[in-house]
C-alpha cells in the first residue's frame, strides 16, 4: 500500500521556475499595458514585439475592431450557453459557411479555441480500435487529443516521411481505423509538413489525413487558405485550425466533409459543453475572412517582411533550421543562456519569449521569433542591430559555437 501523502506537496516543492525569478530573468508572464501595431508597452515602455502570432497585423485594423463592436451591440458580450441549448447563432452559422469555403471543404464546426478543436475532434473520431501516426513536434493540443482517445498514438520522426511508412508497414494491419495527424507549420520550428508525401501513404495503407493549421491559416496559399493549399491539393481529410493568431480573435474550428462535421457536432464532448464562441470574435473572425480576400497586401507583407528577415539573420551568423515561414527560431544554447539572452533582448526594447527544455532538447534552447505584416522596416532593422550586437556578445553567431538540433 503507498503511504498517505498531500497531493500539493508537489506544488509547494516546484522551484523551477522561482529560481530564474530570483535572479531577475524570468521572462514569462510580463504584463502588456498595450498593443499598437508591431510594438507593445510593459513597464512604461515601447517594446518591438518580435514573438507574437498576429501575422496579418489585423488585431488593431480598423474594420476588425467596428465588426467586433458592432456584433456585442447585435448580440451582447456572451452567449450564456452551449450551442445545442441557446448559444447557436446565425454568426456561427455564416461563419462555417464561409470557412469551410475558404478552406475547400464540405463543412465546418466552430469550436472556442484550437485546443479545445484538436482534442474535441480526435477525441470523437478515434475509437478503441483505431490508431493515431503522431508527428513527434506536434503541438501540445494534439497530444491532449491523443491521451483522450480511445485508441492508441504511434509516433514517427518529425517531418521524416520514410520513417511514417516504417511505422504504417509494421504496425497498420493490428488496427481497424487510422489516422496521420501533423501540424501544417510546426510552431516551433517553422518547418512545413510535407503533405503530399503523407497523402501518398494515407491513402496506400488506408488511413486519414488530419492537419492543424493553426500557424499556416492566413499565411500559406493563395490567400491563406493554409496547408493544402500551399501545395495545390484538396484531399486532406481533416483540417482544424485557430482564429487566435491570423484571424485575430479567439476560438478555433475543424473542416471535413458533412458526413464527418455532422458526427462530431453530435458527439465531441467538448464542443457539446462548452458555452458557445462569442459574439466579438465571431464578428472579428468574419471581417477577416473578408479582408484576406479584399485586402492582399496584408499577406504580400508578411512575406516580404518573412523573407528579408530569415536572409539577414542567416547573414548575421543565427541558425535558424532552415525555416521558410514567418516562425524563424534562432538557436541559443543552454536554458540559462537563452533567458540572460532574451532579457537582455528586453532591456534593449525588444519583446520575446525563449523556448527550452523539455519543450527542445537539452542543450538546444531557442528564441522563437515570429514576423508581422505590421512590422515595418525600421522596426526590423532594429531588431537586427540589437541581434547582431547580442549575438556577438554571446559568441552565438561565432561557427563553432552555432548548435543543430
Amino acid at each position: 500500500m503507498l503511504s498517505r501523502k498531500d497531493i500539493f506537496t508537489k506544488c509547494s516543492a516546484f522551484d523551477d521556475a522561482k529560481k530564474v525569478i530570483a535572479v531577475g530573468l524570468y521572462p514569462f508572464f510580463r504584463p502588456i499595458e498595450s498593443t499598437l501595431g508591431s510594438s507593445v508597452v510593459t513597464a512604461g515602455r515601447r517594446r518591438v514585439m518580435i514573438g507574437s502570432n498576429n501575422y496579418l497585423g489585423l488585431t488593431h485594423h480598423p474594420r476588425v475592431q467596428e465588426a467586433s463592436r458592432k456584433a456585442i451591440d447585435k448580440f451582447g458580450t456572451g452567449c450564456t450557453g452551449s450551442r445545442f441549448l441557446n448559444g447557436n447563432l446565425v454568426l456561427h452559422e455564416e461563419l462555417e459557411e464561409r470557412l469551410a469555403h475558404f478552406v475547400g471543404k464540405e463543412a465546418c464546426l466552430v469550436f472556442n479555441s484550437g485546443f479545445l478543436a484538436n482534442q474535441g475532434a480526435i477525441s470523437t473520431l478515434i475509437g478503441r480500435h483505431d490508431v493515431i501516426y503522431s508527428d513527434r513536434e506536434n503541438h501540445a493540443s494534439i497530444l491532449e487529443g491523443t491521451k483522450v482517445a480511445l485508441g492508441e498514438t504511434v509516433k514517427f520522426r518529425h517531418n521524416d516521411m520514410r520513417d511514417l511508412e516504417r511505422v504504417l508497414k509494421l504496425t497498420r494491419e493490428k488496427y481497424e481505423g487510422a489516422m496521420i495527424i501533423a501540424d501544417g507549420v510546426f510552431s516551433m520550428s517553422g518547418d512545413i509538413f510535407p503533405i503530399p508525401e503523407a497523402l501518398a501513404l494515407a491513402r496506400q495503407y488506408g488511413a486519414r489525413l488530419y492537419i492543424d493549421d493553426a500557424h499556416a491559416l492566413g499565411v500559406l496559399g493563395a490567400q491563406g487558405q493554409g496547408t493544402e493549399n500551399h501545395f495545390g491539393l484538396s484531399d486532406v481529410d481533416v483540417i482544424v485550425g485557430t482564429f487566435s493568431k491570423s484571424f485575430a480573435s479567439l476560438g478555433g474550428f475543424m473542416a471535413a466533409s458533412k458526413d464527418v462535421i455532422h458526427y462530431v457536432k453530435h458527439k465531441c464532448r467538448p464542443f457539446i459543453f462548452s458555452a458557445a464562441m462569442p459574439p466579438a470574435a465571431l464578428g472579428a473572425v468574419l471581417e477577416c475572412l473578408t479582408i484576406v480576400r479584399e485586402e492582399p497586401e496584408h499577406l504580400e507583407r508578411l512575406w516580404q517582411n518573412a523573407r528579408f528577415m530569415s536572409h539577414e539573420l542567416k547573414l548575421l551568423g543565427y541558425n535558424t533550421l532552415g525555416s521558410t515561414t514567418p516562425i524563424i527560431p534562432l538557436i541559443i544554447g543552454e536554458d540559462m543562456q537563452a533567458f540572460t539572452f532574451t532579457q537582455k533582448l528586453y532591456e534593449h526594447g525588444i519583446f520575446a519569449t525563449p523556448v527550452i527544455s523539455p519543450a527542445v532538447p537539452e542543450g538546444h534552447a531557442l528564441l522563437r521569433t515570429s514576423y508581422m505584416a505590421s512590422h515595418t522596416m525600421d522596426d526590423l532593422c532594429y531588431v537586427l542591430d540589437v541581434l547582431k550586437k547580442l549575438g556577438t556578445l554571446f559568441r552565438i553567431t561565432e561557427q563553432e559555437n552555432r548548435a543543430t538540433l
